[in-house]
């Protein structure tokens, strides 16, 4: 016993380091590398607009150059804060309408819905014990990438639909986009991952993982099944209150009988 104990003691001293990097490189990444890329992006801007007539066409170019691999690195250490934060700055956990949640995000996403036809169906969608920030971050992403993905000749259609079981919520967000190779189903959500060029489709290859880290931090569990040309589906399962889950499953280890079951509210 006291051999284990001296073992988790060193591992939690090993995990409270490890965060404590995560933390230092967060703060670096928020100040330090970003104030240069603020400056290079502000001049390139200014000596694009004031020098313009004596900057030849391949000046010109250059600038522009500068100026999108300037921003595109500003968008990667942000969504690289947002991956790096997820444990470390994430809020308590409390009872949050999913419902609600999708439709503000559905409000804030509606300039991409309006130019691209887009569609959403939404389901019946429970209440559960969250992070509500870090939900919004979830459906987010998920029906960013359903818009992103889309085929030319189609206007993309998405269905968010949920149950719940003993306890756990299924979640499914549905599109009819461009879909991938069974075989990436999982290679989808690991950080920098991308199935396509930068040129083709815009992203840092972040935001799956973000998902992932996120669904991972909820003690559930996020997969993809697809077929190339016929959309994708992602699904996310969750206790609808980790702690009680957690609890029960500890009881079912124990006594090889759950205690109690856990209880959800479904907005009418």
């Amino acid at each position: 016993m006291e051999s284990a104990n001296a073992e988790l003691e060193r591992r939690a001293a090993e995990l409270g380091r490890s965060n404590d990097e995560l933390e230092q490189f967060a703060s670096i990444a928020s100040h330090d590398l970003q104030e240069p890329l603020r400056k290079v992006r502000t001049f390139t801007t200014q000596l694009t607009a004031t020098e313009q007539e004596r900057l030849s066409e391949q000046g010109r170019d250059y600038l522009a150059r500068t100026n999108a691999a300037a921003a595109r690195m500003q968008t990667l250490i942000e969504d690289l804060l947002k991956f790096s934060r997820v444990t470390l700055h994430g809020r308590p956990f409390v009872p949050a309408d999913l419902l609600q949640v999708v439709h503000e995000v559905l409000d804030d996403l509606s300039l991409q819905l309006e130019q691209s036809g887009a569609v959403v169906h939404v389901a019946e969608l429970p209440t559960i014990n969250c992070d509500p920030v870090q939900m919004r971050q979830l459906f987010q992403n998920l029906i960013s990438n359903a818009i992103k993905f889309r085929r030319p000749d189609t206007d993309p259609e998405i269905s968010i639909d949920a149950g719940v079981a003993d306890g756990i919520m299924t979640l499914t967000v549905s599109d009819n986009g461009i879909g991938f190779e069974p075989q990436y189903g999982g290679r989808i959500f690991r950080v920098f991952e991308r199935l396509h060029g930068r040129g083709e489709y815009p992203g840092t290859g972040i935001g799956l993982a973000l998902c992932r880290k996120i669904v991972d931090r909820h003690g559930g569990t996020i997969t993809a099944e697809s077929t190339p040309g016929r959309g994708a589906t992602f699904t996310v399962e969750l206790p609808i209150d980790r702690l009680a889950h957690s609890r029960r499953y500890a009881d079912i280890a124990h006594n090889g009988a759950p205690e109690s079951h856990v209880g959800v509210h479904v907005p009418a």
